[in-house]
């Protein structure tokens, strides 16, 4: 089914079909006959004198040949970044090899620390202690008659809070009595 079929079968439905029939037709006539072309006169381009044409210059050819300065200022960049990549690889070296140095330093004193640690702890055994009092420096037990109680004169005072149903502020009055009270003893 072609186009103008379709058109004509949607508007045949409506009051106005009559009338949109007509037009498709117009439309499709239109559409089938070719315009008369006219002759399209072009117009006269007027040519202008020709004036010393100036020859392309190569730029290969006007430049010296040389060095850019970007590459100069480029290369240096790259080799100072070498130098500081250089120095900063040897102070690791540096620093690797005093890290080295310092565990196995660690080492060392951790292995004497436990050596000193055995022998304090072997040196201070009681019954050496009792020995070296009793023979070397003559001292020997406390007999019965030889252990005196000592007292202290001033006695310690205590304060006991009774655990009655004191709340709220009458309690915390009650608390704050009994601080001044103790302070004015003391």
């Amino acid at each position: 089914m072609n186009n103008q079929a379709r058109l004509l079968s949607y508007y045949n439905h409506g009051a106005a079909a009559p009338t949109i029939q007509a037009m498709v037709e117009a439309e499709t006539r239109r559409i089938e006959m070719p315009e008369p072309r006219t002759p399209v006169k072009k117009p006269r381009v007027q040519q202008v004198p020709r004036v010393h044409k100036r020859e392309k210059v190569n730029m290969a050819e006007k430049t010296a040949p040389g060095i850019s300065v970007f590459a100069v200022l480029g290369t240096l960049f790259v080799a100072v970044l070498m130098v500081f990549v250089v120095l900063a690889q040897i102070n690791y070296n540096e620093t690797a090899a005093e890290s080295v140095r310092l565990n196995m330093h660690l080492n060392d004193l951790t292995e004497r620390y436990r050596a000193l640690e055995l022998s304090f702890e072997s040196a201070v055994e009681i019954k050496e202690v009792e020995r070296f009092a009793r023979d070397e420096l003559g001292m020997s037990r406390p007999d019965a008659g030889q252990i005196v109680i000592i007292s202290s004169t001033p006695r310690d005072n205590a304060i006991i809070i009774s655990h009655g149903d004191d709340r709220g502020l009458q309690g915390f009055g009650n608390f704050l009595r009994s601080l001044t009270d103790y302070f004015r003893k003391n």
